[in-house]
């Protein structure tokens, strides 16, 4: 079973309740997401990259994107359909990137928008990439690979599905995380050479516990008490 699946599969029929706010302090924004929009999102990435780009099992898939709701599903995605995650585009065969980031080494680049409301890039679109949100958005609502996917493939760095799963989980445990906690996280989620932590620690030791991320970016110090109290959160990373 995929990453994705053994991390959204749990929430069951809870899945229309919030799982993300993010806040994009630098913008003053704010947007929530329940698991089965989140879910949604990560199909149409899934689809988009074996549809348009034919990732199989193990390909390497870059993301060079900052911590965001559509960050997010652009991880979900990618290991929906058994892709590998690295931080690099060079060899990848599709690399994720910003708007002002060009076009990658990778064989394809993908921009993400980063818009707080999903809007696309528009007329915006560099020669050489494909615009992400526009073009995934047309894709299923629903995924399943055409292959059972191991606990044995590799997911994130050369970490294999069960072993993100597992590490996940350990770090809830050593912040205290557990289900139902809203847990607020400043933590960047940049790919290093090692396992990020950013990633395993901000993102999927939340999703692995059944906790609700509040994932604050651009964050201003003297808002945080106010998201804190507004988003009633009982965990603090970063």
């Amino acid at each position: 079973m995929s990453l994705t699946e053994l991390l959204l599969r749990p929430l069951g029929a809870s899945s229309a309740r919030p799982l993300v706010t993010h806040y994009d302090d630098a913008l003053g924004s704010r947007i929530e997401l329940s698991g089965a929009t989140l879910a949604n999102w990560a199909a149409k990435t899934a689809n988009w990259l074996v549809e348009e780009f034919d990732v199989e099992q193990g390909d390497d898939v870059a993301v060079e994107l900052p911590a965001h709701w559509q960050t997010a599903g652009v991880l979900l995605g990618i290991w929906w359909c058994g892709g590998h995650v690295v931080g690099n585009g060079k060899g990848a065969k599709v690399a994720f990137v910003g708007p002002d980031s060009g076009v990658s080494e990778a064989a394809n680049t993908a921009v993400v928008a980063l818009d707080p409301l999903g809007r696309g890039l528009g007329s915006k679109v560099e020669e050489g990439t494909q615009d992400y949100l526009s073009e995934s958005r047309l894709c299923g609502d629903d995924f399943a690979p055409m292959l059972p996917i191991d606990g044995d493939t590799p997911a994130l760095l050369g970490a294999t599905v069960d072993e993100v799963l597992a590490l996940a989980k350990s770090r809830a445990a050593e912040h205290g995380i557990g289900p139902g906690d809203r847990v607020l996280s400043t933590l960047d989620w940049g790919l290093d050479p090692a396992l990020p932590d950013g990633v395993v620690t901000g993102l999927l030791a939340p999703f692995a516990v059944g906790a609700h991320l509040v994932q604050v970016t651009g964050s201003v110090a003297d808002k945080l008490p106010a998201h804190r109290t507004a988003e009633r959160t009982t965990v603090d990373l970063g």
